[in-house]
């Protein structure tokens, strides 16, 4: 308890608990609409965004968020073309984005030392403005998922059928696909952006241990999520190591934990 009276960690709770929610619903809609690659191509080409802040003398994170929702819908309109398939535009802007990362923070002078955090994540760095885009990020996806959430699980599911039943099938993608970019950035000094996909995959993936239904996964990976975040920052805290891989690792924990628990279960089960 004596934690919370540093600042740094009300923030880190505050901030990790936005992320949690948003991550969990978010995730939801990517884990069922295996869109992993895609996140993964999103996740990476706004590093392009954190580089050119970095040499340009604006914020990275800006710059982040403005490469990301770009690098979204250009995965997007590239994939509808016949020209080009869409795994190939997804790899397209990833290497894209993360050279231009590359040779933009090269290019920069002097050392930065936010670089490290955006690429590793560091969640007692976490500051006011961080919440607070979090907190309005969070609060637009509630009101979003929750007026379109027939449609949103129809979508997630099955979007052939989403479009049979005269649903707004193409809207749906694109906001939610925005979403996630939005998401992504908003998390990097949590994870960093070698590991916040984990965030968006590891508390689903435990998630659908214990129910198939999309509510369900949505509300018990949030919890599973703050869980492993929480763990997270006293193992950070405690042994000094970096909050991202801190929380990443307690919900790999977890998930190992739980996928072992119920394999005990089912093996014990009368055949």
């Amino acid at each position: 308890m004596e934690l919370l009276e540093y600042l740094f960690f009300r923030n880190a709770l505050a901030g990790t608990l936005l992320a949690c929610i948003a991550c969990g619903i978010v995730g939801t809609y990517v884990v069922s609409r295996r869109l992993l690659f895609i996140s993964g191509g999103i996740t990476h080409a706004s590093f392009g965004g954190v580089g050119l802040g970095m040499y340009f003398s604006f914020s990275p994170t800006a710059g982040a968020f403005i490469v990301a929702v770009a690098s979204a819908l250009g995965i997007q309109l590239l994939g509808r073309k016949r020209e080009i398939r869409e795994d190939s535009a997804i790899a397209l802007l990833w290497v894209m984005g993360m050279t231009l990362g590359v040779i933009f923070c090269f290019m920069t002078p002097g050392y930065s030392a936010d670089l490290s955090t955006y690429l590793f994540g560091n969640i007692l760095t976490i500051t006011g403005s961080d919440i607070a885009i979090l907190a309005i990020i969070t609060t637009a996806l509630i009101i979003f998922t929750t007026v379109m959430h027939r449609s949103i699980v129809a979508v997630g599911f099955d979007k052939v059928f989403a479009r049979s039943r005269q649903l707004p099938a193409e809207f749906i993608e694109t906001t939610m696909l925005i979403f996630t970019a939005l998401v992504i950035v908003a998390c990097l000094r949590i994870a960093g952006i070698i590991l916040v996909i984990s965030m968006l995959t590891i508390p689903q993936m435990t998630a659908m241990l214990f129910t198939h239904n999309y509510k369900r996964i949505k509300l018990l990976s949030i919890l599973l999520g703050y869980i492993a975040s929480l763990g997270g920052l006293f193992l950070s805290f405690t042994l000094d190591t970096p909050g991202g891989a801190s929380v990443i690792l307690c919900s790999l924990t977890i998930y190992a934990i739980c996928a072992a628990g119920k394999k005990a279960i089912i093996s014990r089960k009368p055949q």
